[in-house]
């Protein structure tokens, strides 16, 4: 069938009599409420037709081989082949290997990026890849089965006692989130775990309304007010717990924070900064100025300015620290934590007060902050923090747009830092592999794009697999890339001249300035991660 004159998968499976128009309408309004659900998935999870019917129809409507995927029919080691992470970013499942030719199942065929990055991993280990169309919810299932996330969580328990296993096997595994989410047909458990989310465990509808009403009881929030709310868990002793409920259209959902409490500060260089020390005395050993660190909300900010805090902490200097909250306790330093009625600006005038050398404000969210922050760089401090923004370059732009003078950045901000989190390769189960010829091509593209020699003669890559102890992801912990701006004096000119990130980008490339992905590339190159990930965080091709 012409793929440009077929008409809409549901026209066509009325046409064949496969559904009603009620079905179809049906379903529509169950998109409504879940948009990122295809048609046909909506289809099979309403059971408004026998699915091995539907399967095959939808196959032959979108020119597809089709089947109807159970756990039975996987006749392979999946992870032999794709990490169950990859399989659950594209909705993948190689089922079957004959004579060189393999089978794997994608929930959306269309989607040209996932078959495609699917089919190159597999034509590496020298194997052509044959592609079939099955429900999402079937894959869902499988992958689900060979997770085992909620190994550790009682699902027979009372309800204090399944939130409590919740909790603790979100402990066990390293979330760092807890997602606790109302469905149509029941609630759905997920950890964040090394930044990516896990389905841990599916709880019947029942049950809801009693999860919601233990949650609030142990988070100190109203039982009957259903707007959202925030609220914290203190009966764990090792935790400081944050809670926030948001209303949808199934009921209340929870996201728990998971902050540990007295976790043990890393080094700078364990955090992935390239070891060298003259670089780290040259960026963050500083008076009279301020350091920023930049990166998009969750990739590790606050993490790296302890870090550098502990780098710096020496019995002769007084540190202050403002935070909102304080996540990690560290001996010596004076750490205040704000609240809505004490705003970061709001202490940090207090703080100029107290004779402090360095002081640590958690972020600089406005020009108010970003004004009194300046002031204390330029009367003799050392001022940390952090911002929201793409890379070490934009800090400039982010200054500006919240109403810093051009003067006042050029005088005062001696460093900014980017950097993003990549995932580690974990060491128990990652291949070692030859680079391809497509991701040699790609790394000798960006070092010719900014003058750097990777050196590949004799180095592997490695492919993340899956094994019980990685949570069957292929990854294990994570670590950061990072790019480091220091301005010089060219730098403050082009920045008081009123200059653009343009200019100032291709100032800082001249004098040395190189992006993360040069650090990432070389993380790829030691081993530490894959291109894989790389691409998966940075979307490089």
């Amino acid at each position: 069938m012409d793929s440009k004159k077929r008409q809409p998968l549901g026209i066509e499976l009325v046409k064949r009599g496969i559904v009603s128009e009620e079905d179809i309408e049906r379903a529509l309004d169950y998109q409504k409420a879940e948009p990122k659900k295809k048609i046909g998935d909506i289809l099979n999870i309403l059971r408004l037709c026998d699915p091995y019917i539907l399967i095959n129809a939808m196959g032959e409507i979108l020119e597809e081989k089709a089947i109807y995927l159970k756990e039975g029919d996987i006749k392979l080691n999946v992870t032999d082949y794709i990490s169950i992470d990859i399989a659950r970013q594209y909705k993948a499942i190689p089922f079957e290997e004959t004579s060189g030719r393999i089978k794997v199942c994608f929930a959306d065929t269309s989607n040209r990026r996932a078959v495609e990055t699917v089919r190159l991993l597999l034509l590496n280990k020298g194997l052509i890849m044959e592609k079939y169309i099955t429900f999402e919810t079937n894959i869902d299932i499988i992958l689900n089965s060979f997770a085992g996330s909620s190994e550790n969580i009682d699902l027979n328990a009372d309800v204090s006692g399944f939130v409590d296993s919740v909790i603790k096997t979100a402990m066990d595994k390293r979330a760092s989130d807890i997602h606790i989410e109302p469905m149509q047909e029941g609630m759905r458990v997920r950890y964040r775990i090394d930044g990516v989310l896990i389905d841990a465990a599916n709880i019947g509808k029942e049950k809801q309304s009693q999860i919601i009403g233990r949650l609030k009881a142990i988070s100190n929030m109203h039982q009957e007010k259903q707007e959202s709310q925030d609220g914290r868990i203190i009966m764990y002793p090792d935790y400081n717990i944050r809670v926030s409920s948001q209303k949808n259209i199934y009921g209340e959902k929870f996201v728990l924070r998971l902050l540990k409490k007295n976790e043990d500060i890393r080094s700078i260089f364990d955090l992935g900064f390239p070891q060298d020390d003259k670089l780290v005395k040259d960026a963050f050993n500083k008076k009279n100025s301020i350091t920023v660190i930049a990166a998009p909300t969750g990739e590790g900010k606050t993490t790296t300015l302890y870090s550098i805090i502990d780098y710096l902490n020496k019995p002769q200097i007084n540190i202050t620290t403002i935070e909102d909250p304080v996540e990690i306790r560290i001996n010596g330093l004076n750490q205040i934590e704000v609240d809505p009625k004490i705003t970061f600006a709001d202490s940090l005038r207090t703080v100029l007060r107290q004779d402090p050398d360095i002081i640590l404000v958690g972020e600089i969210r406005d020009k108010e902050t970003a004004e009194i922050a300046m002031q204390a760089g330029q009367t003799g401090h050392y001022v940390l923090s952090t911002i929201h923004t793409i890379d070490a370059i934009e800090v400039i732009t982010r200054l500006r747009k919240m109403g810093v003078s051009n003067y006042d950045i050029s005088s005062t901000l001696a460093t900014s830092v980017s950097q993003r989190l990549v995932r580690r390769l974990c060491p128990d189960c990652s291949k070692e592999r030859d680079f391809t010829t497509e991701e040699k091509a790609f790394i000798k593209k960006i070092g010719e794009r900014y003058n750097v020699n990777f050196d590949l003669n004799g180095k592997k890559t490695y492919d993340a697999c899956g094994c019980k102890k990685c949570n069957n992801t292929g990854y294990l912990g994570r670590i950061g890339i990072f790019e480091i701006l220091i301005l010089n004096d060219e730098i403050r000119s082009l920045i008081v001249d009123n200059k653009s990130a343009i200019d100032i980008r291709n100032a800082a490339l001249a004098s040395g300035y190189l992006p993360f992905i040069i650090d990432g590339i070389n993380k790829v190159i030691n081993g530490t991660t894959n291109m894989q990930e790389l691409n998966n965080k940075l979307a490089l091709y």
